[in-house]
């Protein structure tokens, strides 16, 4: 008997049209997210990195005393400055890009700046505003009115009050002061401790329980201390995070105290808690304001940033107001010059119509989720996302004309862990591939600083991952203000030799050829 599509070649058609529309409704279901890959950032940890600055405020008896660390015995008449207006700080923080103030509420002498009811060794003692006045209280206001997040530091020693040395009895005066302040000023963004300690009197903090009550009193707060539990010090006060900076971090390997150098810089890769890392610093050479002493320049400034937020890190500013209860003018002319510096710079990225291509793409080249071409939006929502069965990972990016650019800026998208463990980034120059930068960690943002290059074509390997990288971000930029000594092809700002990249396992003539139209003979 004779087939009936042999009969009917309608019927051959009709039923390869049902089987495409088939295929096709079956398709059609879009392809997942790849698994997050753990420890993971907490809501309250990716506000706190998408902030990306803080500015933190050091005042107190010191300010008026020409100190840094006060005795406790300076009698609370010396704090009386004459025009403090907290939203002149509130304000200076939001117009240059700080996500959120942190103010000294008690420094080591033990002076609050708000009426703690157990202690009078506070404003309620001095002249200012006739011991009716609250720095906290008008500090909240002020942030809340910029539209800024609010942290207080409490410093765990305090030379004043009596019952310091005594375990149970200053634990408790401690936690009584710590609940004024995160019950009675509303969201309180950050928390800032440290270990510190006299010589002269035994005395054990108890952490565990202050951690457990700050995040009972203020669920979305971030702690900071040597080891978390939220956010961790990178180990110095200069402002500068480790060139591989991971926020897999071990809090049971640090003690507060006592720390790691290596993994509080560097981190862990093998890691299993999410404690990313913030860089501290002066604007001066002291923390508390002295008159004798000048600002950090702009340019000096922006070092720092490369060095703090473009490693994966939060940088905290400390930037202390002076006796008057004002920053000072000189201060505040250096903050706008930094915030023009980085407007300057990062406003425009020079790769925003650029086509981009990748060496794959995950759910297939017609899934526009995880589209190369996501790099060039702003922020960490969206990503790029190879075929999880490829384990060649690269982006091409042609910028359609010759573009002159030293400074690279790199994302992965953090919600879903930190992955990429090395990369390299390559330009075509005189038909041959060459390696202008690599480098080992991204996290939520690396920049790159390198001699100045001019090309059409990029493209950005990831060498070695965690898992399939993800990219959330590509920026290309312009730096006329910092200076790299090298050779372009010989070394790069991180001090690694740029090599030719020939070598590279990679065969994308063979892998892709779809990118020749882009790079020519170049692949």
């Amino acid at each position: 008997m004779t087939p009936i599509h042999s009969r009917n070649p309608s019927f051959l058609l009709s039923l390869l049209c049902l089987i495409d529309v088939c295929v096709s409704l079956g398709s059609s279901h879009p392809t997942p997210p790849p698994l997050p890959i753990a420890p993971l950032p907490s809501a309250a940890q990716l506000r706190w990195q998408l902030g990306e600055m803080a500015l933190f405020l050091h005042f107190g008896p010191n300010t008026f005393t020409d100190s840094e660390w006060g005795s406790g015995y300076a009698p609370p008449s010396v704090f009386r400055p004459s025009s403090l207006d907290a939203r002149q700080w509130a304000r200076t923080a939001a117009a240059g890009g700080f996500a959120r103030v942190v103010l000294t509420a008690k420094h080591h002498d033990g002076f609050c700046l708000w009426p703690s009811a157990y202690t009078d060794y506070s404003v309620r003692s001095s002249p200012w505003r006739a011991g009716r006045g609250d720095v906290v209280a008008e500090l909240a206001a002020a942030a809340r009115e910029y539209g800024i997040g609010l942290g207080v530091y409490l410093s765990p020693w305090d030379r004043h009050d009596p019952s310091y040395g005594s375990t149970v009895k200053y634990n408790e005066y401690y936690l009584g002061q710590m609940t004024e302040l995160l019950t009675n000023y509303g969201d309180i963004q950050e928390v800032w401790l440290d270990g510190a300690k006299g010589d002269d009197k035994e005395m054990e903090y108890h952490f565990d329980c202050w951690f457990q009550l700050i995040h009972q009193l203020q669920p979305g707060v971030m702690i900071f201390s040597d080891a978390g539990p939220d956010t961790r010090w990178i180990g110095d006060e200069a402002g500068v995070a480790g060139s591989t900076c991971w926020s897999l971090f071990n809090r049971s390997s640090v003690t507060i105290g006592h720390i790691d150098e290596q993994s509080s810089r560097h981190g862990d890769p093998h890691g299993i808690d999410w404690v990313p890392a913030e860089c501290d610093v002066s604007i001066r050479q002291g923390w508390f304001w002295h008159s004798s002493e000048h600002p950090k320049s702009a340019l000096e400034l922006l070092d720092i940033y490369y060095k703090s937020v473009g490693r994966n890190c939060l940088l905290i500013l400390n930037v202390p107001p002076n006796s008057s209860g004002l920053i000072s003018d000189e201060d505040l002319q250096v903050l706008r010059e930094f915030s023009a510096l980085r407007i300057t710079i990062f406003s425009h990225n020079v790769a925003w119509n650029a086509t981009v291509t990748a060496s794959s793409v995950r759910g297939g080249d017609n899934e526009t989720r995880f589209s190369p071409s996501n790099v060039l939006q702003k922020g960490i929502s969206s990503y790029w996302a190879p075929d999880e069965s490829e384990s060649d990972w690269a982006i091409f990016l042609d910028l359609g004309q010759l573009i002159s650019f030293n400074v690279l800026q790199i994302q992965e998208p953090i919600q879903m862990g930190q992955r990429i463990i090395e990369f390299q980034v390559d330009i075509l120059a005189s038909g041959e591939w060459k390696t202008i930068a690599n480098g080992t960690t991204i996290g939520y943002k690396r920049l790159l600083r390198f001699p100045m290059v001019e090309t059409q074509f990029l493209r950005f390997i990831i060498n070695k991952s965690r898992a399939s990288p993800l990219i959330s971000y590509i920026g290309i930029h312009a730096d006329p203000f910092s200076t790299v000594y090298a050779d372009p092809f010989s070394t790069v700002y991180d001090s690694v030799t740029a090599r030719s990249s020939s070598t590279k396992r990679f065969s994308f003539r063979q892998r892709n050829k779809r990118f020749g139209y882009a790079l020519g003979s170049a692949i």
